[in-house]
């Protein structure tokens, strides 16, 4: 969802940087976002739309934990589509389109799961909301939404220390605003933890978003396990049991 000005500067980029992807291979980061997304509640009958999925590094990754489901990655780029077809094409439940999600219509079709591996910060911010309204049509009352950012205050170290090392939007996310806008779609904020992948600077941030439906009821939790972890944390602590 690129200005429309910048589309083709932005798609020549993309292609180009498909053939770096296919050297990388899988690294860390892939496999910390899998984690996460399983964590989430990813299972094995789930639909998944991946947002920005390049070469399909992820894509690849994710397929393999919905066996029963199915994964559909789009990417802006023409290129890292046809590198994705073609490395993972004995993935049966994993398939490809060209979309920046501006196009994006599916009619009658929701996934279970949104997965954003390190692309909202690639796409501005004045079209955030729109794409979270495309993903709202494509969502039931069970969606959830999966999102891995650079943390904020690293990506901008980057730009005033190591800007020859990013991409052609690289922009820090204001956390308030992407909540904002996401909420404003009909989801809620359930976690967001910012951690450190490759640096100890805490360079990524996460979040997962469900659906938010309305609740119906309010479930006490059970008196022994609360009581539990009162006793546990007066006794990490020294406090007196009163």
């Amino acid at each position: 969802m690129s200005h429309p000005e910048n589309k083709d500067q932005v798609v020549s980029f993309y292609d180009q940087f498909a053939e770096k992807q296919e050297k990388t291979g899988i690294n860390s980061r892939h496999l910390s976002i899998l984690d996460k997304v399983k964590l989430a509640g990813l299972q094995s009958d789930h639909k998944i739309l991946e947002v920005g999925c390049g070469i399909g590094t992820v894509s690849h990754l994710l397929a393999t934990q919905v066996p029963k489901g199915k994964v559909l990655a789009v990417d802006i780029s023409p290129e890292s589509i046809e590198k994705a077809k073609l490395l993972w094409k004995r993935q049966k439940n994993l398939s490809f389109e060209v979309s920046d999600m501006s196009d994006f219509n599916k009619p009658g079709e929701t996934f279970d799961f949104f997965v954003f591996p390190d692309v909202l910060e690639h796409i501005p911010v004045d079209q955030h909301f729109r794409l979270f309204q495309h993903i709202q049509k494509h969502s039931h009352s069970d969606s959830v939404i999966f999102i891995h950012i650079p943390a904020p205050r690293y990506l901008q170290w980057m730009i005033e220390n190591e800007p020859e090392k990013l991409q052609v939007i690289d922009q820090p996310l204001d956390s308030g605003d992407l909540i904002k806008n996401i909420t404003a779609n009909g989801f809620f904020l359930d976690k967001m933890e910012t951690y450190s992948l490759f640096f100890e600077e805490k360079d990524y941030q996460y979040f997962v978003f469900r659906a938010a439906k309305p609740l119906h009821k309010s479930t006490p939790k059970n008196k022994w396990a609360v009581l539990k972890e009162r006793i546990r944390i007066r006794l990490k602590y020294g406090l007196p049991n009163k």
